[in-house]
């Protein structure tokens, strides 16, 4: 590809990758009940389940959705079914309790897996990977070269932007002392996942 191109896309993967959306929210909201290393595989798991989402759309997913738009209707209110679903569990979570202190409403930080499976229920990730992946990639024979230089390229930008909000919620959280003022850090952490539905129905 050429240094052009590659700039281009470097900032577009930036761009998309650090800007708010569920995917920021939660990790910030990780980082500040788990602490960063706690929250590594919810890091990881992101970037991992973004780079499965654009090779399923380099090998012809888009043209599916560009046929059936229907199918984005359908995961668009499937994903914000599931996004204010975890709001709710956010921003009733309490405070933070000791580690191996036992509670029902002690929540676990997310693993790799899950991470990963939580961007097929995420539109913005969905809309990220089809936009990249019709913008950047090149025809004919380099097609497929194209194709690697995208992922690796939003790899390590999510990576990048991921710890950073993750960071951020790590220092946020050195400042919640009570449960009245977890109580205020969920509830608006609730609050912004939930808001985050209304930036993918505006996308």
């Amino acid at each position: 590809m050429e240094i052009g191109l590659l700039l281009s896309l470097t900032g577009f993967a930036w761009i998309t990758c650090v800007t708010p959306g569920p995917n920021n929210v939660m990790l910030t909201s990780s980082g500040a009940r788990f602490g960063f290393s706690r929250s590594v595989q919810h890091i990881v798991g992101i970037s991992g389940g973004l780079v499965c989402m654009l090779a399923i759309m380099a090998l012809g997913m888009g043209s599916i959705f560009q046929q059936w738009p229907v199918l984005q209707w359908l995961l668009k209110i499937g994903g914000s079914g599931y996004l204010f679903y975890l709001s709710w569990q956010i921003a009733n979570a309490g405070m933070p309790q000791p580690k191996g202190h036992s509670s029902e409403k002690q929540t676990k930080p997310w693993r790799f897996h899950q991470a990963v499976m939580f961007q097929f229920m995420n539109p913005k990730a969905w809309l990220m990977s089809l936009s990249s992946i019709g913008s950047f990639t090149l025809l004919g024979d380099a097609y497929w070269m194209s194709v690697c230089w995208v992922l690796g390229i939003f790899f390590v930008v999510c990576l990048k932007t991921s710890a950073l909000w993750t960071l951020f919620g790590v220092k946020v959280g050195q400042w919640l002392k009570t449960p009245s003022a977890w109580t205020i850090w969920n509830r608006l952490m609730g609050a912004l996942t939930a808001a985050c539905v209304i930036l993918i129905w505006c996308e």
